[in-house]
């Protein structure tokens, strides 16, 4: 179970953890004491030459070698506090605490299909129980999925859905390393400045540093061997800065912008390595591999080869080091020209690569919701012009299961359902029900039913129409402008109309007489879909028009108590609650 195995991860993790801890502390301890050794030979030896320097040399070496592993420690320090952090983080969602998932509200617009009627985005939505992403264009991809209407490659995308969902090990770990980039910037604004990048630096620094740095160490020879005096010496640095200064400004500038990228660079080249090193079976994930591919090396190591040529370039911040390289190896020049080398030869393949890495992240979100919830079942997919929608004990995602109360539903093509029923008794929850699932259908995700059989539909609807002060329009006009957004859309494509009480914002009989001429139109354009009403009148069309079928959710009342069974009837509703409910709140 899920459940399970996350709290056997983090049991692990802590156990990892606490050792890794020790480690450290040992490490810098050693560390302090080969410090101390260095200074108490230094002291002890004082005037012999020779035990000095052999001391220092090893003692030094020792060091820098303790503060390379201590480095490595706290770096995997991070990665396990990471590791430990998502598999607590699905913990505290299995308990109903989502406070930490963002709730993608920016994704959420006026003129879509649907995304503002069905908890897609916001405080407890689809979006903030799926969304598991570590890049913000992964994060973007995912919301651009829910939110793109389309029903292409759906079964490819169960696929590889599925098979992620088992892919538990490599997601989190993909998941970690993702997290572990500490730059703000963007992907797109690196594929910016490579796509604007003007390069400096002359070609013949291929190969003239290397050069410059053997006669620097020619001439450096001579002079130990007191062959050529020190001003010889002295003249080839300041020939050295003289070169170099000449580019300063511009190596500087280079090095200023590439070394705020480097962080997502270096964890870039770890998430093609390990989409690399996956073998994927379902086609959609081996495509994406695939995009990836290069001739000779691969996408990783390509990536890699940049990461380091800037951290070499950021060597120049050393004093020391930044003296030698600049007056007797141009180095600042060498690694600018490798630099301006690479980006030249694959500014066109990195889009590729980060497209593919943030795709995955996007993903891998999908997958995480399907091994969170092996009891969903995948939609079955037809294709019978006929058949519509074949839903049984169907549940809304969103909903405790503690608290789902499931109903079936069946509708074939241009069926049109009027639904009534008295107020709380569940009508719009179930439209939110049908609406949501088709969603997640549409993308690939595993629903929560019993079994769904449809055939793959856009989606649109209207369920919560709100006035605009800032536009200065009234409830009825909005009502009235997504009504027409509706019909519009319907004139080009084929929709599953769902709409909840439509017309609110006019009278009694207006809105009777305006919502039943609205029906007739979409039932006349072959349309198919729901609509929940508490205008009992709008239900003597089926009278006339055999497209249309009546349901009802009901309401009881025993012992001047209301009962709500949630279940979805065929029918009419014939007990309404609002009177009684005025009067139990005393209100009236």
């Amino acid at each position: 179970m899920p459940k399970e195995y996350y709290r056997n991860k983090s049991n692990e993790l802590r156990a990892s953890i606490a050792a890794l801890r020790k480690r450290l502390i040992a490490f810098s301890m050693l560390r302090l004491g080969v410090f101390f050794a260095i200074i108490a030979a230094v002291y002890f030896f004082y005037g012999n030459f020779m035990i000095i320097s052999i001391s220092l040399v090893v003692g030094l070496f020792i060091f820098f070698f303790l503060v390379t592993r201590f480095s490595d420690l706290k770096n995997k320090q991070r990665y396990l506090n990471n590791m430990l952090k998502i598999n607590q983080l699905e913990l505290a969602v299995f308990d109903g605490n989502i406070s930490e998932l963002k709730t993608g509200d920016q994704y959420i617009f006026e003129e879509h299909d649907f995304n503002q009627d069905i908890d897609l985005f916001g405080q407890g939505s689809l979006f903030q129980i799926i969304n598991r992403t570590a890049t913000p264009n992964g994060e973007k991809h995912l919301a651009d999925w829910l939110n793109s209407n389309t029903i292409d490659q759906i079964a490819e995308k169960q696929k590889a859905t599925e098979e992620l969902g088992l892919k538990i090990e490599w997601r989190q770990k993909y998941t970690v390393v993702a997290s572990l980039i500490e730059s703000d910037i963007q992907s797109q604004d690196i594929l910016k400045w490579v796509k604007n990048y003007n390069t400096f630096v002359p070609p013949f620094f291929n190969w003239f540093p290397i050069l410059f740095s053997t006669l620097s160490l020619a001439l450096f020879t001579t002079y130990v061997l007191d062959l050529v005096p020190i001003g010889a010496l002295i003249s080839w640095m300041f020939l050295g800065f003289t070169i170099s200064g000449v580019y300063f400004k511009k190596v500087t500038a280079l090095y200023n912008i590439s070394s705020k990228i480097n962080d997502t660079l270096a964890q870039y080249s770890k998430l093609l390595k390990l989409i690399e090193n996956e073998d994927f079976e379902s086609e959609l994930l081996i495509k994406w591999k695939n995009e990836i591919q290069s001739k000779d090396i691969k996408a990783s190591e390509h990536l890699e080869i940049l990461a380091q040529e800037i951290t070499h370039l950021a060597n120049r911040n050393n004093l020391l080091y930044g003296f030698v390289s600049s007056a007797f190896l141009l180095l600042d020049l060498r690694y600018s020209f490798k630099i301006e080398k690479w980006l030249k030869e694959f500014d066109g393949a990195m889009g590729d690569w980060f497209e593919a890495i943030e795709r995955f992240d996007a993903i891998n979100s999908l997958g995480n919701y399907r091994f969170n919830h092996p009891n969903y079942i995948y939609p079955q997919i037809i294709s019978d012009n006929k058949q519509q929608l074949n839903a049984k004990d169907i549940g809304h995602p969103l909903l405790s299961p503690n608290s789902i109360v499931t109903n079936s539903i069946k509708v074939s093509t241009e069926d049109f359902f009027i639904i009534t029923g008295a107020n709380m008794a569940g009508k719009s929850t179930f439209l939110r029900t049908v609406a949501v699932n088709i969603v997640m259908a549409n993308n690939g995700l595993p629903v929560c039913a019993k079994s769904f059989i449809y055939r793959p539909v856009k989606l649109i609807s209207s369920m919560r129409t709100s006035d605009s002060l800032m536009n200065d329009e009234s409830y009825f006009f909005s009502e009235l402008k997504r009504l027409k957004f509706i019909v519009d859309a319907i004139k080009t494509d084929t929709y599953f109309i769902i709409l909840d009480e439509i017309l609110k914002g006019t009278n009694s009989k207006d809105k009777a007489e305006g919502s039943q001429r609205f029906v007739e139109k979409l039932v006349g354009s072959k349309s198919t879909g729901l609509i929940a009403t508490h205008d009992l009148s709008l239900c003597k069309l089926a009278d006339k028009l055999p497209q249309i079928q009546n349901y009802y959710f009901d309401a009881e009342i025993v012992d001047d108590e209301m009962f709500f069974d949630y279940t979805f009837k065929k029918g009419i509703c014939q007990n309404m609650n609002a009177s009684f409910l005025l009067k139990k709140m005393e209100i009236v």
